[in-house]
């Protein structure tokens, strides 16, 4: 870039931005307000990866074990198949059809244990994980909502504040 001022006045070209930005990088305003994401659906849509995973592998786990059997592919094919709704599910979390849905799957992994009795104890674990994220998450979004609302009233009785 020159040295030239004029260049740099126009938005989107100052010298302080990198070279590559993403698109909410490029739109970017000073003083712009930033979206407001949801802590529970970003930590249930982490649970739900995180499944997704051990579907495949305890499907694969399975087949491999059982391979002469016939519900060896049956196993193997509803595994991958629940994985792939795990991670479709993830854009659903935000609505409570996502969080059912969500349970659903807890539910069918804690019940994959009578294929694999060790599953119970991943079944488990994934179901806390579930709960957790599912109350804390909503919980912190609670907070996160009215920590905003005080501070909008703030601002309204004090007027904005220059940084």
């Amino acid at each position: 870039m020159s040295s030239d001022n004029s260049a740099e006045t126009t938005t989107g070209h100052e010298s302080w931005r990198p070279a590559r930005e993403t698109k909410s990088q490029r739109e970017w305003k000073p003083g712009q307000v930033k979206k407001v994401r949801s802590i529970r659906a970003t930590f249930t849509s982490t649970v739900l990866v995180m499944e997704a995973f051990v579907l495949a592998f305890f499907g694969m786990a399975v087949y491999g074990v059982n391979r002469g059997e016939p519900m060896a592919p049956w196993a193997l094919g509803l595994s991958l198949g629940l994985a792939v709704v795990a991670i479709l599910t993830c854009a659903l979390v935000r609505k409570p059809l996502g969080i059912w849905i969500g349970w659903t799957i807890q539910i069918l992994l804690v019940a994959s244990a009578f294929i694999e009795y060790t599953m119970a104890i991943v079944g488990v674990g994934f179901g806390l994980a579930w709960w957790y994220a599912v109350v804390k998450g909503a919980q912190i979004d609670r907070e996160n909502t009215s920590r905003a609302e005080a501070e909008a009233k703030w601002h309204e009785e004090h007027g904005p504040t220059s940084q």
